[in-house]
Order: C-alpha cells, then structure tokens, then sequence
C-alpha cells in the first residue's frame, strides 16, 4: 500500500513540476513524498496565510487534490508568469485580480496534469470538478475544509522561493486498484522470459512494450508550435490577433506522448477533410532531452 501511495505522489510531482516549470523557469523543485493515514497531518504546518486550489474526484468516491501556496510565493509566481522581476505591490494584502488570474490559470493546468498521473498509475481515466480556491489565514482552517479520507500523499514544493505543498486525498478505492495494477505489473515483468540481446526491439533503438504496460491509457498529441508572453498581454489579445509561433509553416511538427516529445511528423489531408500527422522520425528517448509536461487543459471526454 505504501509503495503504490508513494509512486502515486512520485508521479504527480513530476506531472506538476513540468507545468510549472513552463511558468516559473528554473524556480520550481519538488522535495519529499509523505505518506499519511490521517490526512489532517499533511496539512500540519500549513504556512499562513495562503492561497489553496482543490478539485474533487468525480469517480463516485470522496478525495481529490488540494494545492497550497503561501500569499508571497503565488504573487512571486504571477510575477514570473507577467514577465516581471517581482510583484507591482509585495506588501499587499491581498492578490490583485490580475494576480489571481494568473495563479488561477497555472494551478487549473497544474491540477489537470496532476489527474492525468492519476489516470496512469490507476490504469483509468480520473475525472475531476471545476476548481475551487480559497484563501487561508489560519493554519486549522485547512484540513477542516477539506473531507477526510483513509489516506493521503503530501508533496513538498518550493515556488520562486516560498513553500507550497500537494496534497493528495486518497480513497480506498483508488488504493486497491494502484497496488492491484503494480501487484500485475510486477508478476508480469517476473515471469517473462528473458530477452538476449538485441532481441524484442523495435528497430529504433527502443524496447518493445511490456505486456503490463500495454493497456496503461496514454495522451498523444502534435504541436505545431509555441509563443511565450507575459499574462497580461494574453489577456489582452483581440478578437483576429495574430501570435507567432517559434516554427515556420513548412517545419516538421512535433508529436508527444504524455508531455514527452517521441517523433516528429508532417500534416496530412485524409479524405479530402480530416487531419492526421505522418511519422517520419521516430526519436531516440535516451538521447533526446526536450521533454516537459503537458499544459494545455484537455476536453473533458478525454
């Protein structure tokens, strides 16, 4: 149980750390998983006040996740994410609603891909509510608001230099499918047979897929390319506006498999009307370093 709880918390920080990284370049870290079976102790020492983000499970059991940020480290994020140095005004009281947008918008993104680890460690699709945020002024208010489960998984963090935390709300029902799929995984690996050398891979370097592996949900999409801007100049974009992307129209586009870039490929026309994306280079994963998470908010039948 407590290793199918820890991977779950291994999981989600590397998920969340990627996000965040796209906002905060190089101020983000994750530190230690801890696990708990009382979840009002991955609340304790809460620093206040703070601003927190929970969403719920929306799979017929009670938990979800709740992440926390102290006031001074979700103005230093909205900051960095408006291309400022630091905030306009540190010693306010309260975010600004500019502040608050943008915190918003980098903890939406950083809950969605939280789920999705979920997702994958369980072997299902883990649907979530509409976030919800609150802000804290007392350290006893927090686990009170939130509902209690049989386990729970915290994540330390650190964010442009203020403490945050992950904490994750685990039913028991998600416990018994975690070490249910790991418990398969395991006995799967043990009883294969084993390969020589240079045997059962694909051509390209990379290993066929273990059959434990085989039926784990993953997201694939393409990228055709990026724009990096300030918050505040997104907000304002017209209706028409045009933004540039770092690619030029005939560059080969690239293909990602849960945020990891694996192959690039062109555009095709199937049919006369749908789109689809032709491989042509299948990328080497133990030498390509251009890997991060997804950020982008996926429809909810995904």
């Amino acid at each position: 149980m407590s290793e199918a709880l820890t991977k779950l918390g291994e999981s989600t920080a590397e998920a969340c750390l990627g996000v965040l990284e796209m906002f905060a370049a190089d101020k983000v870290s994750t530190g230690e998983v801890t696990t708990f079976t009382d979840p009002k102790q991955a609340f304790a020492g809460v620093p206040v006040p703070c601003v927190a983000m929970s969403v719920s499970y929306v799979d017929g059991v009670t938990g979800g996740n709740v992440f926390l940020i102290t006031l001074d480290g979700a103005r230093n994020l909205a900051a960095s994410m408006m291309g400022m140095d630091e905030p306009e005004d540190p010693d306010a009281e309260e975010l600004s609603e500019l502040e608050l947008s943008a915190v918003s918008e980098a903890m939406n993104q950083m809950m969605a891909s939280a789920a999705a680890a979920t997702s994958v460690v369980l072997g299902n699709e883990v649907e979530i509510s509409t976030p919800d945020t609150k802000m804290f002024t007392s350290a006893d208010d927090v686990a009170a608001a939130y509902p209690a489960t049989p386990h729970a998984v915290r994540i330390a963090m650190s964010i442009c230099g203020e403490p945050a935390r992950l904490v994750q709300l685990v039913p028991n029902a998600f416990v018994v499918r975690m070490s249910s799929a790991l418990d398969d995984m395991g006995s799967e690996i043990a009883g294969a047979p084993d390969t020589p050398a240079g045997n059962g891979t694909n051509g390209r370097g990379s290993t066929t897929a273990k059959p434990s592996l085989a039926g784990i949900p993953v997201r694939v999409w393409a990228e055709l390319g990026r724009a990096r801007m300030p918050s505040a100049q997104v907000v304002g974009l017209p209706a028409g506006a045009v933004v540039e992307l770092d690619k030029q129209a005939d560059d080969a586009i690239d293909l990602y498999v849960n945020g990891t870039k694996f192959a690039t490929g062109r555009l095709v026309v199937v049919d006369g009307t749908d789109w689809a994306v032709r491989i042509e280079h299948v990328l080497d994963n133990t030498n390509d370093s251009d890997s991060g998470m997804e950020v982008a908010g996926w429809p909810e039948s995904w």
